[in-house]
């Protein structure tokens, strides 16, 4: 029953953290966004040029260090690496590309379904159908191992350290980190809150385990609702900060950086359910899990953000204008390669144990 009670609380508290950060400067049902924000630091570190989304953005940090601390002080830091990380990485590639066809990740997707964007309807059918999938592959046997846990204990430090570098760039701002000028990247609550709200929500995703692609995934493989409350209460809270704040706009239309093609909305999310669960869980719960000192996930993380800038170097993204040529192919073969790794892995495992 604790158990219970924490998540929803935690959802509460993350849901009306991200309505206050976009009340105090942030886009739009853009308070937490992970593809988003590691696209932005992508940019703010010069791997793509897209001059909109571009900044070094403190939350990702503060998910990262706050996660890490409360590891640390409960004796949960584990390094750990060796399920197939280079797998990882390019399946962390996908999910972002994925999650730029629809304009966020599934943590936007419900920050902009609680602020009245009928449009993220489609990513949620998406999000759940191919979350649906992964668990089908899961049933028929795929697995990307077991990580190996005899690791020097300094390598748990190396992810927390990489982001506390990136902000303390933010904050000394360099001639060589970028920082868009107009656009989504422009707009940004302020350092100390940022940076505030990611350590309270990180150290509340590592307590509570919250994470969309695992919601979805219990229910659908046993039944247990214990996930889907917190990320209910995540809608809740914001849609209820949202009415208060005046951020809510019921409708399809003129809805902030989204667009309103149902079907790459659809497929978008389709591939962040089924990379998310091959991967064991969504864009936060890596993050968290690599602050935790799991290698792994941390290399799924760097996936994101190479993928983040593929996305953006070779027109992949969407724009509020609608999913282009590029990004149609590439999401087709993405889902193609995507249900093949799916299929071929489970077979060469239920080959093995047989």
């Amino acid at each position: 029953m604790n158990e219970k009670k924490f998540i929803i609380l935690s959802g509460g508290i993350i849901g009306l953290l991200a309505a206050l950060l976009v009340r105090f400067g942030n886009p739009p049902n853009m308070g937490i966004c992970m593809a988003c924000f590691l696209r932005d630091i992508s940019g703010g570190l010069g791997l793509h040029r897209a001059n909109v989304v571009q900044n070094l953005r403190p939350e990702i940090v503060g998910f990262v260090l706050g996660g890490f601390l409360l590891a640390r002080a409960k004796g949960e830091i584990k390094p750990r690496t060796g399920s197939n990380p280079m797998l990882r990485f390019l399946l962390g590639m996908f999910m972002a590309i994925g999650a730029l066809v629809f304009l966020g990740c599934p943590w936007r997707m419900i920050l902009r379904l609680s602020g009245g964007d009928l449009t993220a309807i489609g990513g949620l059918i998406g999000y759940a159908a191919g979350i649906y999938v992964g668990v089908i592959f899961l049933k028929k046997g795929f697995s990307l191992g077991r990580a190996y846990y005899n690791l020097n204990p300094a390598s748990g430090y190396l992810v927390p350290l990489i982001f506390l570098g990136i902000i303390i760039l933010r904050i000394a701002s360099p001639e060589f980190i970028f920082l868009s000028s107009a656009g989504p990247g422009s707009q940004f609550a302020p350092v100390s809150l940022a940076l505030g709200a990611g350590l309270v929500v990180g150290g509340l995703a590592q307590r509570s385990r919250i994470c969309t692609a695992g919601a979805f995934r219990d229910m659908f493989l046993i039944r247990d609702n214990h996930l889907l409350n917190g990320v209910l209460a995540i809608f809740l809270l914001a849609l209820g900060a949202n009415l208060i704040f005046g951020q809510f706009n019921l409708g399809f239309a003129d809805q902030p950086v989204a667009h309103n093609e149902f079907i790459w909305n659809f497929l978008g999310m389709a591939i962040v359910g089924i990379t998310a669960v091959m991967l064991g869980g969504c864009p936060l719960r890596q993050t968290i899990l690599a602050s935790e000192g799991d290698l792994d996930a941390g290399l799924t993380v760097l996936g994101l953000i190479v993928g983040a800038a593929f996305a953006h170097n070779f027109g992949l993204a969407a724009t509020p204008d609608g999913i282009g040529f590029n990004g149609r192919v590439a999401t087709i073969a993405i889902l193609v390669v995507v249900m093949t790794i799916g299929a071929v892995n489970a077979f060469q495992n239920n080959r093995a144990l047989s």
